[in-house]
């Protein structure tokens, strides 16, 4: 969420301060409990009258017991410092905000609930002294004047919130990051996190995104990873937006994802892929002036995907491979001025599918086929345009008990795609005709 004007201005920070200590000693009793358990549970044990199987099985599990509360006080401690961190930065931040402000009506400048200054100098004046400034022949350029003053006011406020809301997303970024375990040491993935980074600084930093050149080839690329955790959102209804409202819950043991292209002249390779595990719900309806709209679905278990496209000038190649564990439900239905779309599914099981297709100068087919081991069924159909500006028409169907699977369609038209290799074309006889002409 995006802190606004009034979330700067009311925010009370000191407990953050207060966490911050209640992590420090969490951390602190974590240390004293490593040092208990290795002294009288994996120490007493391990004074040689115990051996065989069982020993070392248990000698193994204890060794996996002391690292986690190592790890425990590694985490606790780094959360406790970023949270330091984290107090120290936003209330600098905060001041910040607040002193423009006071500075701005210091000047006669009113800042209202959103952040917007007016200038209000002329309301402590007399009736007579008001009349006077109406009739100076400067009066319009004064008003002018006052407006650009109140708007840089308005700026500065905004750039000082933005300031804060940069800093409060650094703080998620690196308690998401300290709370992340994706090593393999001590119980695996999802302990305690043994490398939580306590430096504000480092661990919040946003996701690299990396750009290289190889023999004329560009490359650019990101990556991002989080979990495990839980939260919930709900929004609207905003009349202004036609938004009914969207609600949405998630309980996350992990995500991942990660997307990069090479781009050479007119050659072009780029792939993105995501994992997912958990559980998630979420529904969302709206009417606007341009059709309506409405969704809900719920999933449970682990997922996958990946998709990669080739581009040679005008001519692509993609391909999506997708993988699925667990259970998942879904309805949306919706028509407006860019078409429509409906489509209902059920399952509960395993599926694994691949969808491929090519396009030219902007126009393009393709197919799915999935395998699908469990128990559900599924039909969509789609007409109209899509996110990426691309008109689609496309239809799947599947069903399975025990065994089964999908099958689907879809046709693709990129309006802008064909308009650039309608120029090309146009360039490009243009040029040929010249070149003959040159020769007579």
């Amino acid at each position: 969420m995006t802190l606004n004007y009034q979330d700067v201005m009311t925010a009370d920070l000191s407990s953050l301060a207060d966490a911050s200590g209640a992590w420090k000693k969490m951390g602190e009793r974590f240390g004293e409990l490593k040092t208990d358990y290795e002294k009288h549970v994996q120490g007493v044990l391990g004074n040689g009258n115990w051996q065989g199987l069982a020993y070392g099985a248990q000698q193994q599990n204890a060794s996996a017991t002391t690292f986690e509360y190592g790890a425990a006080k590694a985490e606790a401690l780094a959360i406790a410092s970023l949270l330091a961190d984290a107090h120290a930065e936003l209330t600098r931040l905060q001041k910040a905000v607040k002193d423009l402000v006071h500075d701005a009506e210091a000047k006669d400048f009113k800042v209202d609930s959103s952040g917007k200054a007016t200038y209000v100098g002329y309301d402590n004046l007399s009736e007579q002294e008001k009349y006077a400034l109406h009739h100076d022949p400067d009066y319009a350029q004064l008003q002018s004047d006052a407006r650009v003053k109140a708007q840089g006011w308005t700026d500065d406020i905004a750039k000082a919130v933005k300031a804060v809301d940069d800093a409060d997303q650094s703080v998620k970024r690196a308690l998401v990051r300290a709370t992340s375990d994706v090593s393999t040491d001590g119980l695996g993935f999802g302990g305690f996190n043994a490398h939580a980074v306590g430096d504000l600084a480092k661990a919040g930093k946003p996701d690299p995104k990396t750009t290289t050149k190889t023999d004329g080839w560009v490359s650019d690329g990101e990556s991002e990873a989080s979990g495990p955790g839980v939260g919930t959102e709900v929004s609207g209804p905003d009349t202004g937006a036609g938004k009914l409202g969207e609600a949405e819950a998630h309980a996350d043991l992990g995500r991942a994802s990660a997307e990069g292209s090479l781009t050479n002249g007119p050659f072009k390779l780029a792939g993105e892929a995501e994992a997912y595990a958990g559980a998630k719900v979420s529904a969302a309806g709206g009417i606007t002036n341009e059709g309506l709209q409405g969704e809900a679905s719920v999933f449970a278990g682990g997922e996958a995907s990946a998709k990669g496209r080739a581009d040679a000038g005008f001519v692509g190649l993609y391909g999506r491979p997708e993988t699925m564990a667990g259970a998942e439900a879904g309805v949306n239905a919706g028509i407006g001025l860019e078409g429509l779309n409906a489509g209902a599914e059920a399952f509960a099981g395993a599926k694994g599918g691949l969808s491929g297709g090519a396009d030219i100068g902007g126009i393009g087919a393709g197919g799915t086929l999935e395998g699908w081991a469990g128990a559900g069924a599924e039909a969509d159909a789609t007409l109209g345009k899509g996110e990426d500006g691309k008109w689609k028409v496309g239809a799947t169907v599947g069903v399975a008990v025990g065994l089964g699977g999908e099958v689907g369609f879809e046709f693709t038209v990129d309006p802008g795609k064909i308009a650039d290799t309608a120029g090309d074309a146009a360039d490009a006889i243009g040029d040929t005709a010249h070149a003959i002409g040159s020769l007579f």
